[in-house]
């Protein structure tokens, strides 16, 4: 058993914050122990983005805080100390040239996720990190007041007075994201926030309808999701979604599945518009023009040019024209109702997809037991959280990533300051 390798600081998970804890720790002269039960250190994030990597969002560090839903204001220390700013200059320092798309968010030039994570393992070999891979934590070393070091699951102890738990939340176990942080942070009685999905895909109630259009995908579609216990509208936004055998994917609606705080089946409805462009009256002009057109054929073959022939049956059972109906005999009110599908095509949310599927985990450590400018644990002296295993989430739009590398920087930068005292 191994109990006589001493280092400065040892940190839990090689993913985005515990590499740049490590990383920055190191470069100050730090020694840092950098331990991953995976057999390669940034797995979850060699794949975020569909592969590209959203590493950040290019705005104002106080805009980041209104992108994060639960507990945004204990970043503030984080994000003011280590910025969006900050994080692109990083990347481009290490050889990484960015570039900023639609929303304001920035990926690698080259689309690729691989070439972040070989930046800062570059970065973290060249400050001198020592890297253990395939070795899983089993308990965090402590007095009772102070940590004292880690114990793998092989049975070797490595020492430390400084230890970080950055090793994710929930999503994607097979990256290594397990809930392994959470529990280790149980077991020296922090309190964890339970954990849920979110970013994640939602099953419906009209999962029949879904399937039926499995594998449909609207690149222009506006939706509302309303809150009915609330009856108030929590979200909004124009982009893509797909339909799945159960229920709803696509970036709009990963990013509405962050709004849905309080899930129930059937509180959250989904209104899909799916001709956002056009007024109500340039919708119902277009109607007569296409059944003009077709105004002897069957209404059920008038819909070609108007919507995907997937869709085309729902939309039909929906407006309530019977398929057989010519064109020509359709009545205005007809006409009104199938305007109103088409404008406000209804979902209502079963729930969500399993967290094994979620971008991110909410929930997870109290902040309320971690100081906000430190992120240093209120019940342990030496033990730190950064990243995903802390109870902050936030949408889409690069603002995780710059959640994982503003505390992981915070929580090197105490360190380094604790030194230099």
């Amino acid at each position: 058993m191994n109990k006589g390798k001493k280092f400065d600081a040892i940190i839990i998970g090689a993913g985005p914050a515990g590499m740049m804890a490590a990383g920055m720790a190191a470069q100050q002269g730090m020694q840092v122990l950098l331990v991953e039960k995976k057999e390669h250190p940034g797995k979850k994030l060699a794949i975020t983005g569909k592969g590209r990597c959203n590493v950040t969002n290019h705005c104002p560090w106080q805009e980041v805080i209104s992108a994060i839903p639960t507990n945004g204001r204990f970043l503030y220390g984080a994000l003011s100390r280590f910025s969006p700013e900050d994080t692109m200059a990083f990347f481009e320092n290490l050889g990484v040239p960015l570039k900023t798309e639609r929303g304001n968010r920035v990926f690698p030039v080259s689309d690729r996720a691989q070439d972040i994570v070989e930046a800062l393992v570059r970065f973290n070999r060249n400050a001198g990190v020592t890297f253990l891979f395939n070795t899983p934590v089993s308990a965090i070393l402590h007095d009772g007041e102070q940590v004292r070091g880690i114990r793998t699951a092989d049975g070797e102890e490595y020492l430390a007075d400084l230890v970080l738990i950055a090793c994710g939340g929930s999503s994607y176990p097979g990256t290594g994201s397990n809930g392994d942080g959470a529990r280790l942070a149980a077991k020296l009685g922090h309190t964890i926030t339970p954990l849920r999905p979110s970013l994640v895909a939602l099953c419906m109630e009209e999962q029949e309808e879904c399937a039926r259009m499995q594998g449909l995908s609207l690149r222009n579609c506006a939706i509302q999701v309303q809150d009915t216990a609330k009856k108030k509208v929590i979200y909004e936004d124009f982009g893509e979604l797909l339909f799945t055998h159960f229920g709803i994917s696509g970036p709009v609606i990963l990013s509405a599945s962050a709004h849905m705080r309080e899930m129930q089946p059937g509180r959250y409805e989904i209104s899909i518009n799916l001709k956002p462009g056009l007024s109500p009256e340039q919708l119902d002009l277009r109607l007569q023009r296409d059944f003009l057109e077709n105004k002897n054929r069957d209404f059920s073959n008038s819909l070609g040019a108007l919507l995907p022939k997937k869709m085309i049956p729902i939309v039909m059972e929906r407006s309530g024209i019977p398929g057989t109906q010519k064109c020509n005999q359709i009545t205005r009110a007809q006409r009104g109702d199938l305007a109103a599908v088409l404008r406000n095509l209804c979902f209502y949310v079963k729930g969500f997809r399993p967290i094994e599927e979620a971008i991110v985990t909410s929930g997870g450590v109290s902040v309320r037991e971690v100081n906000p400018k430190t992120m240093e644990s209120k019940r342990v002296h030496g033990l730190y959280f950064a990243g995903e295993v802390l109870d902050v989430d936030a949408y889409t739009g690069g603002f995780n990533l710059q959640i994982a590398f503003s505390t992981g920087y915070l929580a090197a930068e105490s360190w380094i300051s604790q030194k230099i005292e």
